[in-house]
């Protein structure tokens, strides 16, 4: 008799869960619906469904096949190109600190698919100890990093680590995410779980998409703007996509990669 208990309240606890979830999932359709011109307004008008994050998203990414195959025979044309300085950069992280050469953490992808983003190291091996200690003993440097998940001056970064960043060199890795197909040349920027949280109903848009090595964030401002406008850039190139556009923010991301005071 107590299993045949134990079995109901888990049954019951079930429903519960099921109509818990189905009032989430109205309630995120209506976010949606107040903030877009509804599944027709994403570029491509692929069919609109429900995924992880509680999140409308397209069945097929932004783009589609023809993003995809210009991101294929772009990267490998990159990686022939640029391969004295990807094996320059790798060496000079070596050597300039210990540790490994690349860096990945877990971002969040199309259709809230986690995988690994890579970098090269820009960090001490001791990079989370330094940060909690940093963001403990400076509160305005905890108020900047609450706000945009960046410091300005940040403890944890090396010496070649700093210039890398400067000049967007240690996301070159990434070209690996875009040859598996989880990333794109262009696309938001990927962003952990808990940033996720920020987006609200645009994190549709972002799930509708995967990430990009660039993007209109990355040219319109870039680190000088606020998380906000950061979150609706990722709407509006998601929204309005085209491969034109696409070649055009590629183009600007080229400026855009000389030592700035807007990239750290």
């Amino acid at each position: 008799m107590a299993y045949f208990g134990e079995s109901q309240s888990v049954e019951a606890m079930d429903d519960r869960l099921a109509v818990r979830e189905q009032a989430q999932k109205r309630n995120l359709l209506a976010d949606l619906a107040s903030h877009s011109d509804g599944p027709s307004s994403y570029a491509g008008g692929a069919e609109i469904v429900l995924f992880p994050y509680g999140a409308p998203v397209a069945s097929q990414p932004v783009g589609g096949a023809l993003k995809r195959a210009f991101d294929l025979v772009f990267v490998l044309l990159i990686v022939v190109l640029a391969s004295p300085l990807l094996i320059a950069i790798a060496l000079a992280t070596k050597a300039f600190s210990d540790g490994p050469v690349l860096f990945g953490h877990k971002r969040v992808g199309f259709r809230g698919q986690e995988f690994t983003c890579l970098k090269f190291r820009t960090m001490v091996s001791d990079g989370e100890k330094r940060l909690a200690e940093h963001l403990a003993a400076n509160p305005e440097a905890a108020d900047e990093w609450a706000e945009t998940q960046k410091l300005r001056n940040d403890p944890r970064i090396t010496s070649i680590g700093r210039f890398l960043r400067k000049t967007s060199l240690d996301e070159l890795p990434q070209l690996l995410n875009i040859i598996r197909g989880d990333m794109s040349l262009v696309g938001p920027r990927p962003v952990v779980a808990d940033e996720l949280e920020r987006y609200g109903a645009r994190r549709s848009a972002y799930l509708s998409a995967r990430p990009g090595m660039s993007g209109l964030w990355q040219v319109s401002g870039r680190n000088s703007t606020t998380y906000q406008r950061r979150t609706e850039l990722d709407e509006i190139y998601v929204k309005n996509w085209t491969m034109k556009r696409d070649v055009e923010i590629i183009m600007r991301t080229i400026p855009e990669m000389l030592p700035s005071s807007r990239a750290y």
